[in-house]
Order: structure tokens, then sequence, then C-alpha cells
């Protein structure tokens, strides 16, 4: 089957009703100019993956022990790397390098494995962004909370009530978010997930530097092969739970790939889109593993098998007080740029659903460039307007009504990680290498997948059962 050219991508494009995409500046397909290179596309890999995931591994670390902790994380990891190459060559169909491109995730489900697989990814992958943009409302606010806690520590001391409501953080962070969803698409936000990606950094470094602080200081810490102990510590069923729950967390801290076409097709066409996504791919992966297994490592070894759940909001970390507020304003200021990450693709899928379904409504296809200093001309829509707003304002108030951090993260990972990550990438690279059935590669790559809903079927029941116990002692807007 010949490749398809770029000539037929433009046709493609103009068949999309005027109004539906910007058209200030565009590409040899009718769309958006694409600026993107290996820096920015790292930047956003680091954005989304580098997340609150990684405030969750000391624990995590804490059930699995040395053994299996160091084994699992780099197990994803690696998984991760190998998928998202995958993923990478599917970003053009049929031919990676000249073929028609797929914008989406879901178009490149579509395109190569038909209809029906395509729903049910789009189901798995809206799910987890909607999730991932709860979970990142829900860890924004406990950061912006835990400022406030240290001052409170500070003046009072280390045993004084500090609890407070998070209910007013969300609200702010919603109105931070509210305004920035205005931004048109991922080729507009690239310098957020920059700095976001500089956050990420520097919070995961503070971590780290106070964890070598408390292992300098001594104590009495206690750490073991298999992490917490039967008996001493938890029952033999919340150990169980437990172990399901941190494989979750680290599944979540791999979240990545629900984006990876969107961020791909931000790239720049020459060098080839794929093998830039390649390169960016393995730096951010790379680099995250490296900051996650320090962190891990180091969190554990500071906290021992008493690791609170979120290493720099759960107070093991009391001073210096402005050293962790630092942490927490780089957690916050970072998680502002990944909601955007994640909520791009929602935002693009449904105002794109919305112009094809009514191409004539002028409500949905109107729009007007506004000249923003600072910033430039961007296209401006009601319509992006009231329906973003709308978004926002609900995961605001679904974080508010299960404030819960690890379950919630957990729960998504474990949800997601094999559908999206694992079973759809090599799904399509076997009908695009046309692999025959029962081949070698056929069958070590559905055993590897195989063994992925496994983890992912257990990870899911420990969040589950943990959710169920957070909120069977919990009351909404307790303030």
């Amino acid at each position: 089957m010949a490749a398809e050219r770029p000539e037929d991508n433009r046709q493609a494009a103009l068949e999309i009703p005027q109004g539906c995409e910007p058209q200030i500046d565009v590409d040899d397909d009718g769309r958006d100019k694409r600026t993107g290179t290996l820096f920015t596309a790292s930047a956003h890999i680091i954005t989304a993956v580098i997340g609150s995931g990684v405030l969750t591994l000391a624990w995590a670390f804490a059930q699995l022990g040395w053994l299996f902790g160091p084994a699992v994380l780099i197990a994803f990891s690696i998984i991760t790397w190998f998928c998202s190459s995958l993923l990478a060559d599917c970003y053009r169909s049929p031919d990676p390098v000249h073929g028609k491109r797929n914008y989406t995730y879901g178009d490149a489900v579509k395109a190569y494995l038909g209809v029906g697989k395509h729903r049910f990814c789009s189901l798995a992958q809206y799910v987890n962004l909607v999730g991932c943009t709860v979970g990142y409302t829900i860890t924004t606010a406990i950061s912006m909370g835990a400022i406030k806690r240290s001052h409170c520590f500070h003046r009072n001391g280390h045993e004084a009530a500090c609890e407070q409501s998070n209910t007013a953080n969300m609200i702010i962070f919603a109105g931070i978010e509210i305004v920035l969803s205005q931004l048109p698409n991922f080729h507009k936000i690239w310098w957020l997930s920059i700095v976001a990606a500089l956050m990420s950094i520097t919070y995961s470094t503070i971590g780290l530097g106070l964890s070598i602080g408390k292992i300098a200081e001594g104590g009495d810490v206690r750490t073991t092969l298999t992490g917490v102990t039967v008996g001493v510590d938890v029952s033999a069923s919340e150990k169980m739970w437990r172990m399901f729950q941190s494989i979750g967390n680290i599944a979540f801290a791999y979240t990545y790939s629900n984006v990876l076409i969107e961020i791909q097709d931000t790239l720049k066409s020459s060098p080839p889109e794929n093998k830039v996504m390649k390169k960016a791919s393995l730096i951010g992966v790379s680099t995250t593993t490296i900051f996650y297994f320090l962190c891990a490592v180091l969190g554990y070894a500071a906290f021992g098998n008493k690791a609170p759940g979120n290493f720099l909001t759960g107070f093991g970390f009391y001073e210096p007080f402005w050293l962790i507020d630092i942490g927490n304003i780089c957690i916050a200021i970072h998680l502002i740029g990944a909601y955007q990450v994640f909520c791009q693709p929602i935002f693009h899928f449904a105002e794109r659903w919305a112009c094809r379904r009514w191409p004539d409504n002028s409500f949905l296809t109107a729009e007007q460039i506004v000249d923003i200093p600072l910033i430039g001309e961007l296209p401006f829509s009601f319509f992006r307007l009231i329906w973003r707003t709308l978004y926002v304002i609900l995961t605001a108030l679904v974080a508010m009504i299960f404030p819960f951090f690890n379950d919630v993260l957990g729960l998504i990972g474990a949800v997601s990680f094999w559908p999206l990550t694992m079973y759809f990438p090599m799904e399509m690279h076997m009908a695009q290498a046309k692999i025959r059935k029962f081949s070698v590669r056929w069958t070590w790559l559905n055993v590897l997948s195989c063994v992925g809903v496994v983890v992912s079927v257990a990870a899911v029941s420990g969040s589950m059962q943990g959710l169920i116990q957070d909120l069977a002692n919990y009351r909404p807007f307790n303030v």
C-alpha cells in the first residue's frame, strides 16, 4: 500500500469546518504551523511524567521494601520507554515517516485497529486524562495548604493542631486553570511546559536534599527487604492491599503515553517526527527514572517503614520550613502546567466533535483574534471560554469530594497503565509491522501484555480498597 503524501493530509484538513481550528499560520496539511523541537518535546514529557507521582514513591518503597521497590520501578520505566518507542512510530500511518498524520492517540488507534478498538481506547484515554486533572487539583491544593501548615508548625511547634480544609486552595487553583485553559492548544503552551519541567526538577531536588539531611541526622529508622512488616506495622491483609496500591502509584508516576501522540503532533516534520520523539522519550523517561529512583531510595532511607504518603506535604520534614515552602510552591507551579498538558487533548476532542456535529452553528465555530500584551495574537472563542471553564469547575468539585491523594493517584495509574501504555502501542506495532500470529515476536509481546493485565488488576484492587476505607471515614467539605 502506497504511503500517503502531505497533499493527502492537506485535503483532509480542508474538510474540517472553518472555525474549528485556528488559521493564523498553517502547516503542509492546512493545520497550525508546527514549531516543536527535541527540546520542547522533552520538556512536555518531563512535565507530564514527573508530577505528583514522585511524591508517593517513598511510601511505595516502604510497602515493597528494598527488594521489590527498585525492581518494580525499573520494570515500569523500561516498559514505558519500550512502548513509547512503538507508539512514536504510529503517529503516521501506514508509514511511520511519510504516512498520514494521526493528530491524537485515538486517531492512531482508529487508523491501525479500526473503529471498535478506537472507541475502547478513547474511553480509557479520556477517563485517564480526566482522572489526572482531578488528581493534580488534589495535589496542588494539598501543597498550597502545606505552605500554611509549615508556618503554623514553625510558630507553634510540631505538635500543634494545624489541620485545615483545602477547599479554598482548590478554588484558587481552578481559577488559575480557567485562565490558562483559554490558550487554544499545545502549540501555545510550550513555554508553560518548560517552566513546569524546571519546577519538577527543583522540588524533586529539594526532596532529595531534605532526605539526605534527615539520613545524616540518624535516628530510629527501620527499613526491610520486603517493606512494612506483618504483625508489626500492618496486618497481613493490609500488607497485601498496600503492595497492590503502591504498584498503582508507581504506574501513575509513569503516566504520559496517553498524551504522547498529541505531544508528537507539535514537532516539526523535519527531521521525521518519530525519530525525534523516540529521542525525546528516552531523554524524558531516563531523566524521570533517575529522579524517581533517588527520591524513592533516599525517601525510604530517611523515613523507613513509616514513610508518609506525600514526602513533602506529609510533614516527615518540618525544618527548614522555608525550603519546604519553596518545594511546595514548585509543586504547585509544576502541576498548574501539567494540568494543561493533560486537559488540552480533552478540550481538542470535545471541540472538534462539536464542530463536526454542528458545522453551521456560529456559536461553536466563530473565532476572533485577540491581541494580548506580552503574549501576542491568540484566537478567542466564546464556546471555548464557557465549556472549558465548566470543565475546570467540574474537576475541582470532584477533587473536593474525593481529596484522597494516594488512593486516587494509585487508581488512575492502575486503570490506565495497561491499555494505554502497553496494549494499544503493542497492537498497533504488530499491525503496522504485519507481525505474523504465533511468531516469536507476537508471542512475547502478548505474554508481556498479559502480565500487564494481571498487575493492573491487582493495583486497581488495592487502590479501590484504600479508597473505600477513606470514604468510610470522610465527610465532604468538612472544614
